[in-house]
């Protein structure tokens, strides 16, 4: 499979035009299309549905571009590394919300190193994983439990404890902490990621499938609180996810006996690091 012809599919893509693409490639409409069918043959899969005013993807090819662009974006990354000179330059791609701790470490290393840039990634916990692993990012930020079997990590220790969001109204709201007992009583909805999923389950002294879990969630960079306003269920959530303001027709209470947690900056166990990603790391160490 050639990379200039990954590329050709990925601005098709994006274009959802055959000739937009070849425009914005500087190639003629019948040698891209020619390109995709051939793509097609070796592949063995229907990657477009060639409508009569736009492309678009199969379900084969939703899957095709999100390998292909993670294939595009190490090949340009390996490129960059290869090709910088004796000076620390170079991009460095961080998935996850990175924190203070993070933040300061690559405010600093690029002050020392103009040269050095940072690429933040902001996704699920699932993708953000499946991401490190590839190779397409060199560091993650998530919340503890780590995979100490796949990844190495460093804690940054900025704690954060686990609550829940509920409606203000509610029987549960008229307490000051949520007990053990309360939360089996109410439909809740959780993280997905099965550490953090443990980690609940050793809290409460029981397994999920004794607790009413109306939903799972793998991000909630929207707004936590739509969730508890529909009546689906109450929100599991750390106090540092929380909105700046809640409705006031909301409330959180945290968990007691407390449940805490800390973020990890972590990355791939035997991963070779570039010389910007493996000062980065110092410079979070040293934080």
């Amino acid at each position: 499979m050639d990379i200039r012809v990954l590329r050709y599919f990925l601005t098709v893509a994006r274009e959802e035009n055959i000739t937009r693409a070849a425009e914005s490639l500087h190639i003629t409409q019948p040698s891209l299309s020619k390109q995709l069918m051939e793509l097609e043959e070796e592949l063995g899969k229907q990657l477009l549905v060639r409508g009569k005013r736009k492309l678009t993807l199969t379900d084969d090819g939703v899957l095709l571009r999100k390998r292909a662009e993670e294939i595009v974006a190490l090949l340009e990354k390996t490129e960059q590394e290869l090709s910088a000179d004796t000076a620390l330059g170079g991009k460095i791609s961080v998935g996850g919300l990175p924190g203070k701790r993070v933040l300061h470490a690559a405010a600093e290393l690029h002050a020392e190193h103009p040269e050095v840039s940072f690429d933040f990634y902001s996704g699920d916990a699932c993708e953000i994983i499946e991401r490190l692993d590839h190779g397409s990012l060199d560091f993650a930020v998530l919340l503890e439990p780590v995979d100490a079997v796949k990844y190495d990590y460093v804690s940054l220790g900025d704690r954060a404890r686990w609550g829940l969001i509920m409606p203000g109204s509610c029987e549960l709201a008229m307490k000051p902490a949520v007990k053990r007992e309360d939360l089996c009583n109410v439909p809740l909805i959780l993280h997905k990621r099965v550490g953090l999923q443990r980690t609940i389950e050793h809290w409460a002294q029981t397994d999920l499938d004794h607790m009413n879990v109306a939903a799972t969630y793998n991000v909630l960079n929207g707004d936590p609180a739509a969730l508890v306003r529909s009546g689906l269920g109450y929100v599991l959530i750390t106090d540092d996810h929380l909105p700046g303001r809640l409705d006031s027709g909301l409330c959180f209470r945290r968990l007691e006996p407390p449940l805490e947690c800390s973020r990890a900056l972590i990355w791939k166990r035997r991963a070779v690091l570039s010389k910007p990603a493996e000062a980065f790391l110092e410079k979070v160490k040293q934080a």
